[in-house]
């Protein structure tokens, strides 16, 4: 029995390690393909990487990404009518013949070819080149600008344009996570991430109207007019303005907030042109020094120096020296925000303004007037 055993245990002994070998030096003889086992590892791989890991935003990137495009555009130079006058090189230099090119981004916001944009990335462009994120490019018509806000609309022609969707710029919030997508110093689509740093920042003399969501998103040359969009691709704001000096991101950008940015583009759309509420006075915010000079008791609202000849406020008795606390039911406290208060009225609607006058507060129905267009620079 014994040497049954011993006999049995040899015999597999030698049987497997004349597979381990074949295993090794020749699988094909058993049907196994070499790394037949790792390829079923790295296929999995594959699969498990298609999912977005933790705490990334690919997702919206990919989403609002599409409808982002590159505007090129040019400027025909004057032709210089003394091009041999030694005087005029020496005071204007060599003017060449050569356009000038612009560079900028915009959004695709309709199907209908609607583009939104800045008004500075297009302003005074001879010709306007489109390139969207797939390859396609166009040219695009100037539906309207509106300068006081620095958006623009531009249409092109095309099928099967992609479109953002429209996110709540009113809902945002310090600290959300953000996107700024557009095509910085003209090196191709870029994406950029960050938070809001903060909401509702004027007083910067960028724009007329200024009501901007701050992010520390990257926002560089060319930039301009591309997208600002949350976690989930849905588009809260229109990069427009960067705070540097060196011409480069150093962290602090400027957005114009869809809900702003949502009016202006229905009404270039609609009209052409925006139509805002206009008084005619000269605001300035209340100083101790111009509250002494007009003897003004009140420590709130908006001083007026001066108010324009036959003008609504005029017409409705406001005088220099008044100071606007309350337009309807909303209180006053800084030059930027009555007027953004008065542009927000419809023309020829009467509005009951509060004003104080030295010692007394008064009631007076202004009836405002359509703000006239700037003129061109």
């Amino acid at each position: 029995m014994k040497r049954l055993w011993l006999i049995f245990s040899q015999t597999a002994t030698v049987l497997l390690a004349a597979y381990f070998v074949v295993a090794t030096l020749k699988p094909q003889w058993l049907g196994h393909t070499p790394g037949a086992g790792s390829s079923v590892a790295l296929v999995q791989a594959d699969n498990n990487s298609a999912e977005a890991p933790p705490g990334s935003l690919r997702v919206a990137a990919q989403k609002a990404s599409a409808a982002v495009v590159s505007i090129n555009t040019s400027k025909n130079t004057r032709r210089n009518s003394k091009p041999n006058d030694p005087w005029f090189k020496f005071f204007y230099g060599d003017q060449g013949n050569e356009p000038q090119g612009g560079l900028g981004s915009g959004v695709i916001v309709s199907s209908s070819g609607y583009i939104l944009t800045n008004n500075h990335v297009i302003e005074d462009a001879d010709e306007i080149e489109v390139v969207l994120n797939d390859s396609r490019h166009t040219s695009a018509k100037v539906i309207g600008t509106d300068p006081d806000s620095d958006l623009a609309v531009l249409k092109i022609n095309l099928d099967k344009l992609p479109t953002i969707v429209l996110g709540n710029s009113d809902t945002a919030q310090v600290g959300d996570h953000v996107l700024a997508i557009g095509n910085p110093f003209g090196v191709g689509q870029t994406v950029t991430g960050g938070i809001i740093s903060a909401l509702g920042r004027n007083q910067l003399d960028i724009n007329t109207f200024e009501n901007f969501i701050q992010t520390d998103a990257a926002i560089n040359p060319g930039n301009s007019g591309g997208a600002l969009v949350d976690s989930n691709g849905n588009l809260l704001g229109i990069n427009t303005a960067i705070y540097s000096r060196s011409g480069g991101s150093m962290g602090i950008g400027f957005a114009i907030p869809i809900s702003t940015a949502r009016q202006v583009l229905d009404s270039l759309i609609k009209d052409g042109h925006v139509t805002r509420g206009w008084i005619g006075v000269e605001p300035n915010d209340l100083s101790p020094e111009l509250a002494e000079t007009f003897a003004v008791k009140s420590k709130d609202g908006v001083i007026i120096t001066g108010v324009l000849r036959n003008g609504p406020a005029a017409k409705a008795g406001i005088r220099p020296g008044d100071v606007i606390l309350r337009i309807g039911d909303q209180t006053v406290a800084d030059v930027r925000q009555l007027l953004n208060v008065v542009s927000s009225l419809k023309p020829g609607n009467a509005v009951h303004f509060t004003i104080a006058r030295k010692e007394q507060q008064l009631d007076i129905e202004v009836t405002p007037g359509t703000r006239p267009r700037p003129k061109a620079q």
